[in-house]
């Protein structure tokens, strides 16, 4: 368990296994990328690329910034989380979302549900594995 931690280096975290990280700051390129059963709570993350091809990761009352995060997950959980300055999320994950803020752009979704209060652009294209298998909707309306 990780509390309080003020990490500033790429990679924290990458492959890391049945990890619970509280009320933490992390500035960090390739953040949790491969993670497996972690759980982060009431933090801020800085960096792109963050979560990438993780397995299990939950984000509660977090902060999310930076260009593409959260790609390649499997059961990607996000409850209560702002996303800042975050374009081209979610391509290829199996997502449950429920975001109270905007969100610039969401890419190629796999599967699950993103909820948010805006969405600047939803993006499905020719290489999208499932297209309709993502519920997308904001406060206002449904988007895909």
């Amino acid at each position: 368990m990780a509390d309080n931690l003020n990490l500033q280096g790429n990679y924290g975290f990458q492959y890391a296994r049945n990890v619970v990280i509280r009320n933490s700051h992390l500035d960090s390129k390739d953040a949790l990328w491969g993670a497996e059963n972690v759980t982060v709570y009431d933090s801020v993350i800085n960096g792109e690329y963050m979560g990438w091809h993780s397995k299990n990761l939950r984000l509660v009352n977090c902060t999310v910034r930076g260009t593409q995060p959260l790609c390649y997950c499997t059961n990607l959980i996000m409850e209560n989380c702002i996303m800042e300055d975050a374009d081209l999320s979610f391509e290829y994950s199996e997502v449950d979302a429920e975001i109270v803020s905007d969100i610039i752009s969401v890419k190629n979704p796999k599967s699950g549900r993103i909820r948010a209060r805006e969405i600047g652009e939803v993006i499905i294209d020719q290489h999208c594995i499932s297209p309709g298998k993502c519920d997308i909707s904001t406060d206002a309306t449904v988007c895909a």
